[in-house]
C-alpha cells in the first residue's frame, strides 16, 4: 500500500531553491533513507511533508488523501510523527510526561491507554528505568531515544527521523540503530535523513539522493551507495 506519495514539490527562497520539483513515493513497511550533502534539501523536504512549510508548488499525499494544505498538528494526528536535530523534548518535565503528552495530544489516546502505550514504548526504547527522570538529566543518546520514543507515542503509520544518530559516538549510534530497526521490524513505516551513513544503511531498504533540492537518484541501497554519481556529489570522491 502506497503510504506517502509527493508529485512535484517545490520550495524556493529567493534565488535558493530548498525543494525542486521532488517526487517521490513510500509504501507501506518500507525504510526509505535520505541522503546528500550540507544544503541538499534534506530538512527541508522533511518540513514540507511534516507541515511546517508550506510549498511554492506540488502536493503531499497521505494514505490516499491530499494533505498539502493541512496543519502539522493535524499531519501528526492523520498519523505522521517526526523527530528533529536537536531533542524538542521538555526538559523539565519526565521521560514518562513527554511521551504521555505526545499519546494524548497527538494520538488522542485515553489516560489508561496513554499510559500503557508510553510504557512499551519506554520499555522498546531501553528508557523505561528512566520514566520518572526530568528530561533535561538525560544523556545526549537517551534525549535522541527520548525523540523516537515521543514520535512514537503518536502511534504513527509513518515516521520520519530527522538526522536522529547525529552528534553520537559510533558505539551509541550502534545502540541506537538496533532500537530503530526493531521499531521498522514491529511495522512502522520510516523516512529517514541521516549524514551517519552506516547508520542509514543498517535499516533502510531503499535509498534517494537528494543534491540542490532535487532528487537525482533512488534504488537499492548498495547500489546506491556504489554508484560514481553518488561518490561524486556527497562523498567527494571522483570515480576510478
Amino acid at each position: 500500500m502506497e503510504l506517502l506519495r509527493i508529485e512535484d514539490l517545490s520550495k524556493s527562497f529567493g534565488a535558493i531553491k530548498v525543494a525542486d520539483g521532488v517526487n517521490l513515493t513510500v509504501k507501506e513497511g518500507e525504510a526509505l533513507g535520505i541522503i546528500g550533502p550540507n544544503g541538499a534539501g534534506k530538512t527541508s523536504l522533511f518540513n514540507l511533508i511534516s507541515g511546517s512549510l508550506r510549498p511554492d508548488s506540488g502536493s503531499v499525499h497521505f494514505i490516499g488523501k491530499n494533505i498539502t494544505a493541512l496543519s502539522m498538528e493535524n499531519r501528526c494526528r492523520a498519523g505522521m510523527g517526526r523527530t528533529f536535530q536537536i531533542p524538542r523534548s521538555f526538559c523539565q518535565m519526565t521521560v514518562l510526561e513527554n511521551c504521555l503528552v505526545a499519546a494524548t495530544a497527538g494520538g488522542r489516546k485515553s489516560e489508561t491507554q496513554s499510559y500503557l502505550r508510553c510504557a512499551e514504548i519506554l520499555d522498546q526504547m531501553r528508557l523505561i528505568k528512566k520514566a520518572n527522570v526530568l528530561a533535561g538529566n538525560l544523556s545526549l543518546l537517551e534525549r535522541k531515544a527520548l525523540e523516537v520514543a515521543r514520535a512514537l507515542s503518536s502511534s504513527p503509520r509513518l515516521l520520519l527521523l530527522d538526522e536522529i544518530a547525529g552528534g553520537l559516538t559510533d558505539a551509541e549510534a550502534g545502540e541506537l540503530v538496533k532500537m530503530i530497526k526493531l521499531v521498522h521490524q514491529g511495522g512502522t513505516t520510516i523516512l529517514w535523513i541521516e549524514h551517519i551513513v552506516h547508520a542509514l544503511m543498517a535499516v533502510a531498504t531503499r535509498l534517494m539522493v537528494v543534491n540542490f533540492g532535487a532528487m537525482v537518484m533512488e534504488g537499492d541501497p548498495a547500489e546506491v551507495m556504489q554508484s560514481s554519481l553518488v561518490k561524486r556529489i556527497y562523498m567527494g570522491m571522483e570515480a576510478a
